[in-house]
C-alpha cells in the first residue's frame, strides 16, 4: 500500500508543472466515430471533463464514419466516395444528418452525468452547439457532383471564445450550415483543423485505435516534424491506408502545425488513460507532431563531423569529454543526434546501445556556450531517450565527472559500477573516477 501511496505522489508531483502549462490554454479535440463508439469512450469523456476542471478551454469536434457506415448499410443505401471525400446525395444526407445529432445528444448526456468517484462528481459543466461554422458546397470535380457535400467557409471564432470564456465546452459537428439557409455535410478532420487554426488554438488532440503513429517496425514514434509526418503519410497511402484514423489525423496535425498550431497529438482510444499521460507526464504515452522550426534535432550525418569536433573539442581538452579522434566520430556517426541551427551544430549526444539488449550509454552530450540556455541538453536527453525506447531500451546510463546534479535533475539516479554491462565495465576508466548515473525509461 505504501509503495502505491508513493507512486500516486511522485506522479502527481510531476504532473504539476504541466497542469500549469496548460491551464488557460486551448485544445482542439477530434473525436472520431470509432472513438465514440468503442467502450473506453465512458473514460475519455471523464478525462476531457477533468481537463475542463483544470482550467483548460476545450472545443469538441465529432466525427460519425462507422455509425453513418452502419445506417446506410441498413437502408441498403452504397456509400459513394471520391478523392477520399462522401459524394452526400439527399437520401444520405438525411440518414447523416439523424446520426450526427443522435450522436450530439449522446454525448451531451454523457458530459452532463455526475456519477460519484468520477471527475464528473460535483463537475458543472456546460456543453454549447451551434450555428459556429458557416460552410458551402464543394460543387462538381472531375465532373463529378458531390451534393451537400462542403467544406468550411468561415468560422465564428468570437463567438466561440465567448462560449469558452463563459466557462462552456464548445461542441461541434459535422454538419454546417450556408449564407443560403441550406446544411452540408463536413468531415471532421477538415473542420477540426480550421477551428485550431483559426482560433490559434495550443493544441489539437486526436484519437485511433494505437498508441499513436507507428513505424515500420510497430513501434510509437514519439514525436514529428511536419516533413517527417508527411513522409509517413505518404508511405501508408502507399499501402492502402487512406481513410485510417492515423491517416486523417496526420493529415489535419500536418495542416494545423504548417498553419501555426504548435502541437498535435494522436493517442488511443482503446487505451484508459491515454490522453492524461500524453499530456501530464514528461516523455507521453502517444506521437506528438511540433511546428517546423529554424533549429533542427535530427540525427547526424558525414556533413556534421567538423560541427561535433568544433563543439566537443574545447570540452575535451578541459577533460569533460572522453576525447575522440576525427576517424572514431566518423565510424560512430549513425550514433550521434545533434541540433542545428542555421547551418551551426549547437548540440550533440551520442547513444551507444549495450550487448545485453536492454540498456544503452548516454555519451558525449554538449551543448555550444552561446546556447545553454534554452533547454537544448533537455530536448537532446529527450530525443536520445525517445531513441532508446524505440530500439526496445529500458535502462539508460551515464557517465560525468562534472554534470552530475544536472542529470539527477533530469531524472538520473546513481549507481554502482557492478551495475553496468560487463563490457562497460572492462573500459570503465578508474583514474577519470566518473560518476554512473541511469534512468529507467
Amino acid at each position: 500500500m505504501q509503495a502505491r501511496n508513493t507512486r500516486l505522489v511522485s506522479s502527481f508531483r510531476q504532473s504539476a508543472p504541466y497542469v500549469n502549462a496548460h491551464r488557460g490554454k486551448t485544445f482542439i479535440i477530434m473525436l472520431g466515430g470509432e472513438c465514440i463508439a468503442h467502450p473506453n469512450f465512458f473514460n475519455i469523456v471523464n478525462d476531457i471533463a477533468l481537463l475542463k476542471t483544470l482550467g483548460i478551454k476545450i472545443v469538441l469536434v465529432y466525427g460519425a464514419r462507422p455509425q453513418i457506415e452502419s445506417a446506410l448499410k441498413a437502408q441498403g443505401i452504397q456509400s459513394q466516395f471520391h478523392q477520399q471525400q462522401r459524394i452526400t446525395t439527399d437520401e444520405t444526407f438525411e440518414l447523416i444528418k439523424q446520426v450526427v445529432g443522435r450522436l450530439q445528444f449522446e454525448i451531451n448526456a454523457q458530459l452532463s452525468q455526475g456519477l460519484v468517484n468520477t471527475p464528473m462528481q460535483g463537475a458543472s459543466i456546460n456543453v454549447i452547439s451551434g450555428n459556429f461554422v458557416t460552410a458551402q458546397p464543394i460543387g462538381v470535380r472531375d465532373g463529378i457532383d458531390f451534393h451537400y457535400t462542403g467544406k468550411v467557409r468561415r468560422i465564428d471564432t468570437q463567438g466561440i471564445k465567448d462560449q469558452l470564456a463563459q466557462n462552456s465546452i464548445v461542441l461541434i459537428s459535422i454538419v454546417g450550415y450556408s449564407v443560403t439557409g441550406e446544411s452540408f455535410n463536413l468531415s471532421a478532420e477538415e473542420v477540426a483543423t480550421q477551428l485550431a487554426i483559426r482560433l490559434k488554438a495550443d493544441k489539437m488532440i486526436g484519437f485511433c485505435s494505437e498508441n499513436g503513429v507507428l513505424n515500420q517496425d510497430g513501434n510509437v514514434i514519439s514525436e514529428m516534424l511536419p516533413s517527417q509526418a508527411q513522409r509517413r503519410l505518404n508511405e501508408l497511402e502507399s499501402a492502402g491506408e487512406i481513410m485510417t484514423g492515423t491517416a486523417i489525423y496526420l493529415r489535419a496535425a500536418i495542416a494545423s502545425c504548417k498553419a501555426g498550431v504548435p502541437r498535435s497529438h494522436l493517442v488511443s482510444y482503446q487505451q484508459d488513460g491515454s490522453l492524461i499521460q500524453e499530456l501530464f507526464s514528461r516523455d507521453g504515452i502517444g506521437t506528438q507532431i511540433v511546428m517546423e522550426r529554424a533549429e533542427q534535432l535530427r540525427s547526424a550525418s558525414i556533413e556534421d563531423i567538423g560541427g561535433i569536433v568544433d563543439l566537443i573539442r574545447p570540452l575535451e581538452e578541459q577533460r569533460l569529454l572522453v576525447r575522440r579522434s576525427r576517424e572514431q566520430l566518423e565510424m560512430e556517426i549513425d550514433k550521434f543526434t545533434v541540433v542545428e541551427r542555421d547551418g551551426l551544430v549547437i548540440g550533440c549526444a551520442a547513444l551507444y546501445p549495450a550487448q545485453d539488449g536492454i540498456s544503452a550509454e548516454m555519451a558525449c552530450v554538449a551543448t555550444h556556450p552561446e546556447y545553454r540556455k534554452a533547454s537544448r541538453g533537455d530536448a537532446l536527453v529527450n530525443e536520445i531517450s525517445r531513441r532508446a525506447r524505440d530500439l526496445g531500451i529500458s535502462k539508460l546510463f551515464v557517465l560525468t565527472t562534472s554534470s552530475i546534479h544536472w542529470f539527477r535533475e533530469r531524472g538520473f539516479v546513481p549507481m554502482s559500477i557492478e551495475q553496468l554491462p560487463m563490457e562497460k565495465q572492462a573500459l570503465y576508466n578508474f583514474q577519470r573516477n566518473s560518476k554512473i548515473l541511469i534512468k529507467t525509461l
